[in-house]
């Protein structure tokens, strides 16, 4: 049973290493475009090459989430400068992938202050310079008020990973949610950073009770959403974990399970369901 578990987690970091692969230094950002999207009130967002960079912009200059890819840097600068050309003021990570994360160096050499959960910096310190490094962390809600805005930044249990925020711009009316909620896949828990089933449905659960009927929830990734999406996302969730609780009570091997297809109801529309049956497998106990 050791030996499982061991060549379970050697699994589970090898696969992970294989998806960073694209933000390494070879990929070419040549062709990627920023596309700016208008979403309420002073918040837009960003499109480009990984996680949806969320903006909020007016006469205090610019409140950013997130930052990409460090090749992007540029060309994200040049977006915002056309929507706005204050001053960056705060750069908000939602969590420690480096599609989120890999622009903090450029922009932290440029003075500009970073802000994240503990759990943030203590990964990225594990493989980043100090300058691409949160400066102010934070393990309860904060507020920045500018901009007319209250920016209300909160910690939500380990999901997709250990370090989720999720920042609610309350006068706009507009929550990003970081890579906890996306449209355009499965949901990725990464237990090697601290992510959880559990906690996923968590804090999803947290989103939705802190999302109004009219609210607007920029996803890490994909389109802005409403509250009955992620309703419908976090259902999907429980009813998958339904599925595979009982075969993984019974015994039954990963291969065994993903035999069954638990998610042939969703595969049309979230794509490859591998990296989060495996994980749902995992977490639920399951011994491969």
């Amino acid at each position: 049973m050791a030996n499982q578990k061991f060549f379970k987690s050697l699994l589970v970091l090898v696969s992970t290493l294989f998806l960073s692969l694209p933000t390494m230094a070879q990929r070419d950002f040549s062709n990627v475009d920023i596309v700016a999207n208008h979403v309420a009130g002073s918040f837009y967002y960003l499109q480009g090459a990984g996680g949806n960079i969320g903006l909020s912009i007016g006469d205090d200059g610019v409140v950013m989430i997130d930052d990409q890819f460090a090749p992007l840097t540029d060309k994200i600068l040049e977006a915002i400068r056309e929507l706005n050309d204050g001053e960056i003021r705060f750069v908000i990570n939602t969590h420690v992938h480096p599609d989120h994360t890999g622009g903090n160096e450029n922009l932290g050499n440029m003075g500009i202050l970073i802000l994240a959960r503990d759990e943030v910096r203590v990964r990225l310190s594990a493989s980043q310079p100090e300058s691409a490094l949160p400066v102010l962390t934070y393990s309860d809600a904060i507020t920045i008020h500018l901009n007319g805005e209250e920016v209300y930044a909160f910690p939500v249990p380990p999901a997709h990973t250990d370090g989720d925020t999720f920042i609610h711009f309350r006068d706009s009316d507009v929550i990003h949610a970081g890579d906890v909620f996306r449209t355009t896949a499965f949901p990725v828990i990464d237990t090697n950073n601290g992510g959880t089933l559990d906690g996923t449905l968590s804090a999803l659960g947290v989103l939705i009770g802190t999302a109004g009927p009219d609210t607007k929830i920029v996803p890490g990734h994909g389109e802005v959403s409403s509250r009955m999406d992620v309703m419908g996302f976090r259902d999907m969730i429980l009813d998958v974990k339904s599925k595979v609780a009982p075969m993984v009570e019974r015994g039954l091997s990963y291969e065994e399970v993903a035999s069954a297809n638990p998610t042939s109801a969703y595969n049309a529309r979230y794509g490859d369901s591998e990296r989060f049956l495996r994980a749902v497998y995992s977490e639920l106990g399951g011994l491969d």
